[in-house]
């Protein structure tokens, strides 16, 4: 079981995306921008990491600073990355070790 939360327009997230299907690893490709991980799912995938989910948050976009998310709960987080997903940084993978941020992907080693 390999899933990647996956955006086709980040280069990052596409050699990450190349670099499972040369091991082949088959991955389930999850275009999150289009099918956004629920609460629930977001929080199963911080347990599985080595990371909080501010580790795994764009602070960058306008709209973290819009909803004022550097001052919100870590519930008002996942609920405003659940609604706006463009906040979830990108790739993360899954597999049966672990959960991580492929910022370098060479992070997800140690979960293939």
């Amino acid at each position: 079981m390999t899933k990647i939360y996956h955006n086709p327009r980040c280069s990052k997230s596409r050699a990450a995306l190349d670099m499972l299907n040369q091991r082949d690893l088959n991955p389930e490709v999850i275009l999150y921008l289009q099918d956004p991980p629920s609460v629930e799912q977001l929080q199963q995938l911080v347990a599985k990491s080595n990371a909080s989910l501010l580790d795994l948050v764009r602070t960058n976009e306008s709209i973290f600073t819009e909803l004022n998310l550097a001052a919100a709960s870590e519930a008002e987080l996942y609920k405003a990355v659940a609604a706006h997903p463009i906040l979830l940084n990108r790739p993360i993978v899954e597999t049966a070790k672990g959960v991580r941020l492929g910022r370098p992907i060479e992070a997800i080693d140690d979960i293939l």
